[in-house]
């Protein structure tokens, strides 16, 4: 069968064959139109397809009704060739169907035409021809690794437990919650550094990425951030939970207390302590309703709060989890064999972060670690050669500030751009420390990744803006000064142990890193969660572990989705009256006209879909069109086009938009005489939106209607789905 191909507009492309047509797309975050799926996703999904008919047949030739037999296929990439992928189908069966057919079913599965045609390593002749129309010719690992068929048992400095079984354990915590882990990617581009990307199958929100000097401890890795994410919320942080949890007799954890603000919307008494107090609210303009839950939106509860026991004394203090949610984000969670372990990680990330930030903040030179000293760790070694022989050199600091914090930097130069990364790692001992920081620089990147560095700066104000840090703490990439690579560094290199003794204990570990916290005069605050099946810590520093500034609770809280997020979902349900008084106050705001309405109100509308990419300014012009307010809207459709980042085809609606207006503005013009070229033009749908919009047959063209029942919001759906599972396990626990 002969299958022609054409380009289309960007990076759309069709492919016909008999009477058919299919077409491609890319998403946009690759720079497509996201309009449909792409080439290697017709692929997969083209083998389960496959094999599903396969079973029709089967079923249909026995008279077994397949209303609720369901398939489903996971394709698992090989960490060490990403082009080999085993292809896991699996078929649910209703209990009423017998023992023969279950084999029959499956049996039936093994004639699929694209599985065979795989099987058989087709042959691909590719050539270049004058005329084509003339030349006719034209999921998870699968097991941990085995010896003589008895489980491996590797151990690594800071686990309690070896990879195999620590792998084995957290699966199995994911399997009972119900849900389906897949990898999405490996990377392996030098020796002893590898690291992948996991995500939920049926939520990919839900994921996480991990890293280490082997595939099973890169695995251990990002199973147990995933673990630390759903036990801390993390996954769900800033989302709307939907009018069932946030009905519930608990939100997010059995154990968290609400408390109503005072009859001044004074701060609760019970929550926070005096240290707290004076650093989140030093100037007195911190109200009680600046905590109220982003996630139910249920102001009338009052303030959720969560336990965490001060260490100073062990006196439990209870901290709103908006709190939490606004100034935390993932900083200071960990997953652990034994609590030791997980607050031996929790305090090494918190120390990891807040001396990096210091010392891009401070332009700190700092000294290199020796050669004799390297060359006590061959495999980190052989790892910083190899992407030096690729063209990158490499410098290995000390990041511990004349041996006060457990902290090593590994950075990395790119002369073809001139681009610089500056990986920070951290633990008690020096050696895995520098293997972080190595491990997490090359974290989900490629060679090609790196031209995607930032230059260093000698701009002062640059380095230091708090955006910057949240920059360094998302994905390492913000801006370094120059200053940072002078040869003569501003403190001593010292060959630091925190680890307390010769042999490896977490326990003496914890305890020297809450001493460092003592040291500098810092008070931490603990919550361990262990209702999963696994110790999770959680540890927040107040006044330093912070990743967001705190004044945020006033000028910043991500509850601003509380003034919204009801009256944007229910849009289409309002009258001219509501619709007035939602734009009023958005204008009244004064927040950034540019940000997502997703992050605005904090639901996950579905990718490719107007709701996904609209903005504050763009939700304004839509409610000005439905009002009437033709003058204002063009403007906005105009600024729109000016300046608003969106999909090719959403900006030629606003061209569309923009003409109709134009005209209707006019009172010597007629859109009849216009309309038949402007069909021609911008296609029937566009036109028929436009000119609706503004005769009032259609509003908010493009906008599908929804509520805070959230239908026909898949994306969100699918993350509440997850949620529910969550939610469920602890409701099960706590009885």
């Amino acid at each position: 069968m002969e299958i022609k191909v054409n380009y289309l507009d960007n990076l759309r492309q069709e492919a016909k064959f008999d009477d058919f047509t299919v077409i491609t797309d890319q998403p946009i975050r690759y720079k497509g139109d996201g309009s449909a799926p792409g080439p290697f996703d017709y692929f997969l999904a083209s083998t389960v397809l496959c094999a599903a008919y396969f079973v029709r047949v089967y079923c249909n030739a026995r008279e077994i009704p397949t209303e609720n037999i369901r398939l489903s296929q996971n394709n698992i990439v090989d960490p060490e060739n990403r082009y080999n992928q085993i292809f896991r189908i699996q078929v649910e069966l209703p209990p009423e169907i017998s023992d023969k057919d279950r084999t029959g079913i499956l049996r039936s599965i093994e004639r699929c035409s694209v599985k065979r045609v795989i099987q058989n390593n087709p042959e691909f002749q590719i050539e270049a021809v004058e005329n084509i129309d003339e030349d006719a010719q034209a999921l998870l690992m699968g097991g941990v690794a085995k010896e003589d068929g008895e489980t491996a048992s590797t151990w690594i400095e800071g686990k309690d437990l070896p990879l195999e079984q620590t792998i084995a354990h957290m699966t199995g915590i994911l399997e009972r919650l119900g849900m389906k882990i897949e990898i999405a990617s490996w990377r392996n581009i030098v020796p002893h550094v590898w690291s992948l990307h996991i995500r939920d199958a049926a939520s990919p929100m839900c994921f996480t990425n991990g890293k280490g000097a082997t595939k099973e401890a890169a695995l251990c890795s990002a199973l147990g951030e995933f673990i630390e994410r759903l036990s801390c919320n993390f996954f769900y942080n800033d989302q709307f939970f939907g009018t069932e949890i946030a009905d519930a007799d608990f939100v997010h954890y059995p154990n968290e207390r609400w408390f109503q603000p005072g009859p001044n919307d004074e701060l609760p008494e019970e929550i926070l302590d005096d240290h707290c107090r004076e650093i989140f609210d030093p100037e007195g303009e911190l109200k009680g309703s600046h905590l109220y839950d982003t996630n139910s939106g249920r102001t009338d509860r009052g303030i959720v709060s969560l336990p965490f026991v001060r260490h100073s004394d062990g006196e439990t203090v209870w901290f709103p989890s908006n709190l939490i949610e606004n100034l935390y984000l993932s900083n200071g969670m960990s997953a652990g064999n034994t609590v030791a372990e997980a607050q031996v990680q929790c305090l090494s990330e918190i120390f990891e972060r807040a001396v990096k930030r210091q010392i891009l903040e401070e332009e700190i030179a700092l000294p290199d670690v020796p050669e004799n000293v390297l060359a006590q760790y061959p495999t980190i070694l052989e790892g910083i050669r190899a992407l030096e022989a690729q063209g990158f050199p490499v410098l290995v600091k000390d990041a511990s500030l004349g041996g006060r914090f457990p902290v090593a930097c590994v950075t990395l130069m790119n002369p073809r751009t001139g681009g610089v990364f500056a990986s920070f790692g951290a633990h008690p001992s020096l050696a895995v420390a520098i293997e972080r920081s190595l491990t997490e620089l090359l974290q989900g990147r490629s060679f090609e990744g790196m031209d995607d560095l930032p230059a260093p700066t000698f701009n002062s104000q640059a380095v230091s803006e708090p955006n910057n840090f949240v920059e360094h703490f998302i994905d390492s990439s913000g801006l370094v000064s120059w200053r940072f690579f002078s040869a003569t560094p501003d403190i001593e290199f010292v060959e630091w142990d925190f680890s307390g003794a010769e042999a490896q204990d977490n326990d003496e570990e914890a305890a020297a890193l809450f001493d460092i916290l003592e040291q500098e005069g810092l008070e931490a605050y603990v919550a361990v969660h262990q209702d999963l099946g696994a110790p999770v810590c959680r540890i927040l520093v107040p006044g330093y572990s912070e990743v967001y500034p705190v004044e945020d609770l006033v000028w910043d809280n991500t509850n601003m989705a509380l003034a919204f997020r009801e009256d944007i979902l229910n849009l289409h349900a309002l009258d001219d009256e509501p619709l007035a008084d939602l734009l009023e106050r958005l204008e009244e705001s004064e927040l950034d006209e540019q940000m997502k309405i997703v992050t605005l109100i904090g639901i996950e509308f579905d990718d490719n879909s107007v709701w996904a990419e609209l903005t504050i300014a763009e939700l304004k012009l839509l409610i000005q069109l439905a009002l009437g307010r033709f003058e204002e809207a063009l403007d906005g459709a105009q600024m729109f086009l000016q300046f608003n980042d969106n999909s090719r085809d959403r900006g030629l609606f606003y061209q569309a938009l923009s003409a109709v207006l134009e005209i209707r503005l006019d009172d010597d013009l007629e859109l009849d005489d216009y309309r038949h070229n402007l069909t021609r033009m911008f296609g029937e749908q566009k036109i028929h939106d436009a000119t609706g919009a503004v005769e009032g047959t259609v509003r908010f063209p493009g906008l599908t209607p929804t509520s805070l029942e959230l239908e026909g919001i898949e994306r969100h759906q699918r993350l509440l789905e997850s949620y529910h599972k969550l939610h469920a396990w602890r409701a099960a626990q706590a009885r």
